[in-house]
């Protein structure tokens, strides 16, 4: 077969991914405080683009139309540059008047950062300073200790490789390795972790963690003590009348012992965790105003743009400048002003979309609003998007990490989304999500004694119509975070 080269014509069509284009898709999932940041960079690198100031009665200029072409005749040219009034450094007269121990109450109270509800949010000095860390702990306990520089270094890197719930993870051997020490330095630096606080740091597994606290509290030789060194397997099913068998001792003493250990800490490092906790604001609220849904997009901290007026005047007068530089200079501007016009377009459009979401949202599922998440329907992302003309794609986008007040909480909005369980009487089908809220009601409602089974939850839902298999019932309890039966059920005592 000879090898030749051709030349031909090829007429095809494909989407091409403009970056403004991509902006606005971008722009379309982020969160309202995402959607600030982003904005407030935009405004450091386009100078164009500035933040307009509302005044105290809420009044503010509204947007101009603006074209990217040459400035109407008509307009009258405003000054190149507006003076604010100078301030002097050295008068400090006004300073001495603020209430400095009142200033959060008295001067921040117009920033456009103020929350809707602050009641619930953390004070202000929470977030001031670093939350200390286990290792930081246990490191300052350690420096109380009259260590050798090698000790010193064991010691760091015991700490080094605790687990956040406390637990070390290498072995002594690994750390007699990594640290070329002697078995003898590393048992006795260890053993100097272990007797730290928090009680139970430093150990290997549950067991020893149990056992370490146990120690701490001079209970090394109870019956407590017995029952984690020797019968943990029993302890954790609950099986206390198999371990009053076994240690033969009366069951109240088990029960005693017992209601000892349940009291331990079995993650002790989980209290100097750094996990911060993350406080959700509303992307949009709906309220119910008599028999009808408002919808209202949260636009608290998102700055409102505007086209400075200083570059649009530099349009208009050119006087006194070279050809060349007029072109460049016209170029610049030109290209900065398509951008912010662009930006303030694509933020206006996706306020518009979110809107059209939510209202799609509220029609469809219209009985979650009134009664709460058991009547929630089964919905896809196709069901918005032909309803709303748009592509799922959008969809998906829209309601990527966004979150919606509603007068039965907030929820994401992906939570709205669900698939469908059939029903065997023919009727409307019912979204997981509603399963799951009816099977969290029948498993609190439970006799403690005789705990309900996957299967026999499976029995109840079919009972009502529902058809659920057993392997789903399953499924759905363990992202509810409930045990199975064993574990829930209440431990049979024997008879005195």
């Amino acid at each position: 077969m000879a090898l030749e080269l051709r030349q031909q014509l090829k007429l095809t069509q494909q989407l091409v991914m403009t970056p403004q284009l991509q902006q606005a898709i971008k722009l379309l999932q982020l969160s309202t405080l995402e959607l600030a940041e982003a904005v407030q960079q935009e405004i450091e690198q386009n100078p164009l683009l500035e933040e307009e100031t509302i005044s105290p009665d809420g009044d503010h200029e509204p947007l101009p139309e603006e074209t990217l072409g040459e400035p109407q005749p008509h307009e009258e040219p405003a000054p190149l540059l507006e003076r604010t009034a100078e301030v002097s450094l050295d008068d400090n007269a006004g300073l001495k008047e603020i209430d400095w121990s009142d200033y959060e109450n008295e001067y921040e109270t117009s920033s456009s950062f103020k929350e809707r509800d602050s009641g619930d949010l953390p004070s202000r000095l929470d977030i001031l300073t670093k939350k200390t860390t286990l290792e930081d702990h246990l490191l300052w306990q350690l420096k109380f200790n009259d260590l050798t520089p090698k000790e010193e270094e064991v010691g760091m890197f015991i700490l080094g490789n605790l687990t956040k719930d406390g637990f070390l993870e290498v072995s002594d051997e690994e750390i007699v390795t990594a640290t070329q020490s002697e078995p003898a330095t590393v048992q006795r630096v260890l053993a100097m972790v272990q007797d730290m606080d928090p009680s139970g740091v430093g150990a290997r597994n549950l067991k020893e963690c149990l056992l370490l606290q146990l120690t701490h509290l001079s209970l090394s030789d109870s019956t407590a003590s017995r029952i984690v060194r020797d019968h943990m397997h029993f302890l954790e099913i609950k099986n206390y009348g198999a371990i009053a068998k076994a240690t033969r001792l009366p069951i109240k003493e088990v029960l005693e012992a017992v209601t000892v250990i349940t009291g331990l800490n079995p993650h002790p490092g989980r209290a100097f965790s750094d996990d911060e906790s993350h406080f959700i604001t509303p992307d949009v609220y709906v309220y119910k105003l008599d028999d009808e849904y408002v919808i209202q997009l949260n636009d608290d901290g998102l700055p409102r743009l505007k086209i400075s007026k200083f570059y649009r005047d530099i349009l208009k007068d050119q006087t006194g400048l070279s050809a060349e530089a007029v072109s460049e200079t016209k170029g610049y501007i030109q290209e900065k002003l398509r951008s912010a016009m662009w930006l303030i377009k694509s933020i206006q459009q996706r306020q518009r979309t979110i809107y059209k979401v939510v209202e799609s949202l509220v029609k469809f599922q219209n009985e979650f609003f009134e009664k709460g998440p058991t009547r929630l329907k089964p919905l896809i992302l196709r069901d918005v998007a032909d309803d709303i003309g748009m592509h799922e794609s959008t969809v998906s986008r829209v309601t990527t990490n966004k979150y919606v007040h509603t007068p039965q909480g907030i929820y994401e909005l992906k939570y709205f989304f669900n698939s469908s369980i059939s029903r065997y009487d023919g009727e409307e089908a019912m979204a997981s999500e509603s399963i799951k809220v009816k099977m969290r009601q029948m498993i609190q409602e439970e006799n403690p004694e005789k705990p309900f089974s996957d299967l026999l939850l499976s029995e109840k839902f079919a009972e009502e119509g529902i058809k659920i298999a057993r392997r789903t019932v399953a499924k759905y309890r363990e992202q509810l975070g409930i045990l199975p039966t064993k574990f829930r059920k209440k431990p049979k005592l024997p008879k005195a």
